[in-house]
């Protein structure tokens, strides 16, 4: 009994050294758990379905996420599954129009209903948001080191901090509102 117990005690406790820290986004197991959530139009049979698929496919998703997917994801930033490249989705704008947004690895490329297409890139290496529209490439903003954003507006480059303030600030500066206190 004595044995039985050390045992239990030690895989315990290798199991919250691994569970520690940083577990990443496990976002193998998630595409197939909203796969097995989603795959009929019945709840019931789902989750019949799960309870059955559960112990085989489960286990080796979370397997792959812990021991593969998720040690990537620790050491370069990106998991590459988590990566939705590739995909269109249907977006309406608030004009009540619907464009299509489709993910590529490094942005977004945004198609207008009338054709027109614009990229939004995210370059890496200056941590800063670029846009691209008829193979003219200008940058829209950039991540300073001090937690503040550098936005380049139509009154020129101006460093705002991430919060309300900040956008509002940027509001004012596009759309050449100013707004005067008067007594």
């Amino acid at each position: 009994m004595k044995k039985v117990n050390v045992k239990l005690f030690a895989c315990l406790m290798a199991g919250t050294l691994m569970m520690n820290s940083c577990i990443g986004s496990f976002s193998l197991f998630n595409k197939y758990a909203e796969w097995q959530r989603t795959m009929t139009n019945s709840k019931f049979l789902n989750a019949i379905v799960g309870f059955i698929l559960m112990p085989i496919v489960g286990g080796i998703t979370l397997t792959v996420d812990w021991l593969v997917l998720n040690t990537i994801e620790f050491w370069t930033g990106d998991n590459p599954i988590a990566q939705n490249a590739g995909k269109t989705q249907q977006v309406m704008g608030s004009d009540g129009r619907y464009y299509a947004v489709k993910t590529l690895i490094d942005g977004y490329e945004i198609t207008t209903p009338d054709g027109q297409m614009l990229k939004f890139i995210y370059d890496k290496e200056n941590n800063a948001w670029m846009q691209v529209q008829n193979g003219v490439t200008k940058e829209m903003f950039r991540f300073n080191e001090d937690g503040t954003v550098k936005v380049n507006t139509p009154e020129g480059q101006k460093d705002v901090a991430l919060n309300e303030a900040g956008l509002y600030e940027v509001q004012m500066a596009c759309s050449g509102n100013n707004f005067w206190a008067c007594r």
